[in-house]
């Protein structure tokens, strides 16, 4: 499916064996200013979550962008580029930019 130019944007991520310590809470110190720029907003931050089927395992972090092309932006920028060592080095797990879809989506929109 294609993004839309229109459509919201989403780095998620789902962290697992965060190491807490002074370089993760130097990159959470550091990491709402390389947003700014980019439009970009926490709407999910780990948390307590109610496993409904399988095991969760994890903290599930999403940020919106406006779109596609400043989700990019933010991520190879130099400002998050300079702190993300802080992040990987300390923690595992994948990190992926996905579109968002439209109010009007559908379901079975994924056929098409």
């Amino acid at each position: 499916m294609a993004e839309h130019e229109t459509s919201k944007a989403y780095a998620v991520a789902i962290l697992q064996e965060v190491e807490v310590g002074p370089e993760i809470v130097t990159y959470l110190e550091r990491i709402d200013a390389t947003l700014a720029p980019f439009g970009g907003r926490f709407i999910i931050h780990g948390g307590e979550v109610t496993e409904l089927e399988g095991a969760w395992q994890g903290d599930l972090i999403v940020i919106e962008f406006p779109d596609g092309a400043a989700a990019r932006g933010w991520y190879t920028s130099p400002a998050y580029r300079a702190i993300l060592p802080l992040r990987t080095a300390h923690s595992k797990g994948p990190a992926i930019v996905i579109p968002g879809v439209g109010a009007g989506h559908a379901a079975t929109d994924v056929l098409v």
